[in-house]
């Protein structure tokens, strides 16, 4: 096992998966459980599945469909969305998902994160933090429910998420969103230098190269979407995924 994983990001949407832009204009990209499979084949490190309007519309998540993803999975999964309370993560748990993430909640209140690391473990308790450019340059936290930066100090929320009984913290980059231009890597080391929890960083991932620069600024865990799901310059909807003798040329050196 690569000491650094490698993470899919797939995004749920009415049962469908999707591609943003920025946290914008999601484009269908095909059935989350014909990828799943196509992942198995692929042997994956593992999976983080988000649905990116539970928490918008109000609704819990979509268990059901949770269930018929899972059943199929042969790789770890972590899950986020529409999760608020201690029971509703409890019953994904109980579906075979390895990690819950709690994004929205988090931004709300520290209660329910705190009582589930309790309850669950601090292993599958992940914060999950969307972080955007302002018109300054500055990195400030997004709440995507509302679509606009948070006035609350960034770091501050990160220190707080760890200190609530977070495992993991998932960091995704909006401004980086599917342009595939790589991560923003002094941003990406000054959160894993600022915390003692392993950090996955999602939003800009484009080569294997990406991959190996952010595990040398710490993280502990690299995500993309984009990269897995399209292929070539035209941008064709491929699920794929790089092989174990590739990754092993890109991490060789940790």
């Amino acid at each position: 096992m690569l000491r650094t994983r490698v993470i899919p990001t797939l995004l749920l949407q009415d049962g469908g998966l999707v591609k943003t832009i920025n946290f914008a204009k999601p484009k269908y990209v095909g059935d989350p459980i014909n990828a799943v499979r196509i992942f198995n084949e692929k042997e994956v490190d593992e999976l983080i599945l988000l649905d990116i309007t539970a928490s918008r519309e109000g609704r819990e998540p979509d268990y059901d469909l949770i269930n018929d993803i899972v059943s199929e999975a042969f790789m770890p999964i972590g899950y986020g969305g529409g999760v608020r309370t201690v029971l509703q993560a409890q019953r994904l748990v109980s579906l075979g998902l390895e990690k819950i993430s709690f994004n929205s909640t988090a931004l709300d209140s520290w209660t329910v994160i705190s009582e589930t690391s309790a309850r669950l473990g601090s292993s599958s308790t992940m914060v999950s933090i969307d972080v955007n450019m302002d018109w300054r340059g500055r990195y400030r936290l997004y709440d995507a429910r509302k679509k606009k930066n948070l006035k609350r100090d960034l770091m501050v929320h990160i220190v707080e998420a760890v200190a609530a009984g977070a495992g993991e913290l998932f960091i995704n980059d909006v401004s980086r969103d599917g342009t595939r231009k790589g991560y923003n890597i002094d941003l990406v080391a000054k959160i894993c230098s600022a915390v003692d929890i392993p950090v996955i960083v999602c939003g800009g991932a484009g080569t294997l190269m990406d991959f190996k620069i952010a595990a040398d600024a710490q993280a502990a865990g690299v995500s993309a979407g984009s990269m897995f799901v399209y292929m070539g310059k035209h941008q064709a909807v491929m699920i794929n995924y790089p092989s174990h003798i590739q990754l092993k040329g890109i991490f060789e050196n940790e």
